[in-house]
């Protein structure tokens, strides 16, 4: 039975939610750089206007990109970029173009890195991808993919037991902006406990990585915490933590976008071809990660061993890995929501997303496997 099975009735009857991916705090986040680039022909360009364009790894032959430099975070909520890599789907459907994995711990970190041209593309949740479309005026990124649904929850000591005993208490949360931040904002500010950008109010909301948060957790230190899997059972497992709201509760039917996949804007526009491998190689992946879900366990149990040097506890991914829904699927409808959460805590500016979907490439390839079109919700490209 899934740990999330002891959520507290009360989050229920909520309506509102937010949510931001966070990962394992990892030694080689140091490798994402994040500071703004620009264009070798043109060094004063903005890094808005830089956003997405190829370093020389990217240079182009034909629409196809000689490499491609791919974010995600090492953990469950990042299923389908590690089933890709670690089965090869990637590979495959990329040929000759060489893909090379950055691993970050939080979206905010991964949108400075697209905004410094240190990364083509990314997994990441859907607040960061919000606020880097925002803040460059559209012209940063496009989401051209779904990849989760869940995953997410606020965990905390046995002794809270509703909304109200959160007053005077400490929740963390992976990083300011982050999607999991949003969400824990949102909930809070619904509840009575509006927390400003600093984390002050009647609730501290303190950002911290995943990897610290655990140990601080285990030290007293903390009261709770809004977190992706595993980091969610992990505090229960190993932490004596429970779960007061299951994120999953506060959507119809369940659903939420956690992780999309996002592309720079002029990668997608001078490398359509290199998109569309990407792609077509998430798609076999995603599909062999539902026939398979004891192998795709093992897969992403491994890949995060790769990069965090040290695998999950197998009770810890077995009751983690029922709690995200691995989906092509952007799920648009729940996007403008996210958007005014996010306004709402004082994170993103309240500006127009519209065209920050870019569904074409992935429609296409969906068409030619045979599996139905998914919708942008009408966040599409402008007409």
């Amino acid at each position: 039975m899934s740990v999330f099975g002891t959520i507290h009735k009360n989050s229920r009857r909520r309506s509102i939610r937010t949510g931001f991916s966070a990962a394992l705090l990892l030694p080689l986040l140091a490798l994402s750089a994040c500071g703004y680039g620009s264009d070798k022909d043109d060094k004063k360009t903005s890094p808005a206007a830089n956003a997405g364009a190829p370093a020389p790894g990217g240079a182009k032959t034909g629409t196809s990109a000689s490499s491609i430099r791919l974010g995600f975070f090492a953990n469950v909520t990042h299923a389908t970029p590690l089933v890709g890599l670690g089965e090869g789907f990637f590979a495959k459907e990329l040929g000759s173009t060489e893909i090379k994995p950055q691993v970050f711990n939080a979206g905010p970190a991964a949108i400075e890195a697209l905004k410094g041209g240190s990364i083509d593309a990314t997994y990441i949740g859907p607040n960061p991808s919000i606020s880097g479309f925002t803040s460059t005026n559209g012209e940063l990124l496009r989401i051209v993919a779904g990849a989760t649904s869940g995953g997410a929850a606020l965990v905390v000591k046995p002794s809270i037991n509703t909304p109200a005993d959160l007053k005077g208490k400490k929740i963390a949360s992976p990083q300011l902006g982050g999607t999991q931040d949003v969400a824990l904002r949102a909930y809070l500010a619904a509840n009575g406990f509006p927390v400003d950008t600093s984390g002050k109010g009647d609730v501290s909301v303190v950002p911290t990585d995943n990897a610290q948060t655990l140990a601080a957790f285990q030290k007293g230190d903390l009261d709770g915490a809004w977190l992706p899997e595993p980091w969610a059972t992990r505090l229960v497992a190993e932490a004596g933590a429970k779960v007061l709201v299951d994120e999953r509760t506060l959507w119809p039917q369940g659903k939420f976008v956690t992780t999309n996949l996002i592309v720079g804007n002029k990668f997608l526009k001078d490398h359509p071809d290199t998109v569309e491998a990407l792609i077509k190689g998430q798609v076999a992946a995603n599909e062999w990660a539902a026939a398979n879900p004891d192998k795709a366990k093992t897969t992403v149990n491994a890949k995060i061993t790769e990069y965090a040097g040290k695998p999950l506890a197998q009770n810890v991914l077995d009751a983690a890995w029922p709690n995200i829904e691995i989906t092509n699927d952007p799920l648009a409808s729940s996007l403008q929501k996210l958007s005014d959460d996010g306004v709402a805590v004082g994170v993103t500016k309240k500006l127009d997303i519209h065209g920050i979907y870019d569904l074409t490439i992935l429609n296409k390839v969906l068409a030619a496997a045979g599996k139905p079109a998914v919708n942008d919700g009408g966040l599409g490209p402008k007409k």
